[in-house]
C-alpha cells in the first residue's frame, strides 16, 4: 500500500458507485454481490460498482445506482466518460458472485451469485468493455481492493487466498 498523506480507502457499499483517481483505493466486501471496476489507465480514472442483484426489472435507478447490474454498468460507464475517460480505453475487472447459501432445491433461480455474474458480463459486453481480470463464483465471500496507484485488483477470499489481477 502506498505510504502517502493523500492515500485513502473508499469503501464501496452495496448499491453504491464511486469514481476515484490515484492514490485512492476502492474497496468492497462481497458475497453473491459483484464488485465491478471499470478503468481508463491513460486518464488515471477508475470506478467501482457494488452490484447486489442482476436486474432492476424496470425499476427506476433510485438512490443506489449500483444495486442492479442492468443499471450499475451504464451508470458507471456514463460517469467515467463524463470525467474524461475514453470509451475505447475502458477495461473491467470483476470479482464476487459466490453461491453463499445452500438450498434444499438446487436451481438456477436460487443462485443469485451466478445470475449476477452473467448479468454483469452481459452489461459490460453491451458497452464494449472487455473483462481483463476476474475471480467469480465459488462459495466463499471476498474482499476486493482496486489500488489505483498500481492498477492492481487484489482479491482476498474468506479462506485467506489472495489473488492479484
Amino acid at each position: 500500500m502506498p505510504n502517502n498523506a493523500d492515500f485513502s480507502v473508499i469503501k464501496v457499499l452495496i448499491g453504491q458507485v464511486h469514481l476515484a483517481r490515484a492514490p485512492k483505493v476502492l474497496q468492497a466486501v462481497l458475497g453473491s454481490c459483484i464488485g465491478v471496476s471499470i478503468y481508463d489507465q491513460s486518464q488515471g480514472l477508475a470506478g467501482m460498482a457494488h452490484v447486489l442483484l442482476p436486474s432492476s426489472g424496470g425499476r427506476p435507478e433510485g438512490a443506489l445506482p449500483g444495486k442492479y447490474a442492468d443499471k450499475a454498468i451504464p451508470c458507471l460507464y456514463e460517469a467515467m466518460l463524463k470525467y474524461g475517460a475514453s470509451a475505447r480505453n475502458l477495461k473491467a475487472k470483476i470479482a464476487g458472485g459466490s453461491r453463499m447459501f445452500k438450498t434444499a432445491i438446487k436451481s438456477e433461480s436460487t443462485d443469485v451469485g451466478g445470475m449476477n455474474i452473467d448479468s454483469v458480463k452481459d452489461a459490460l459486453k453491451i458497452h464494449g468493455i472487455p473483462v481483463v481480470g476476474s475471480d467469480v463464483g465459488g462459495t466463499l465471500g471476498r474482499k476486493v481492493e482496486f489500488r489505483l496507484s498500481t492498477w492492481e485488483f487484489v482479491v482476498e477470499d474468506f479462506a485467506n487466498r489472495r489473488l492479484i489481477l
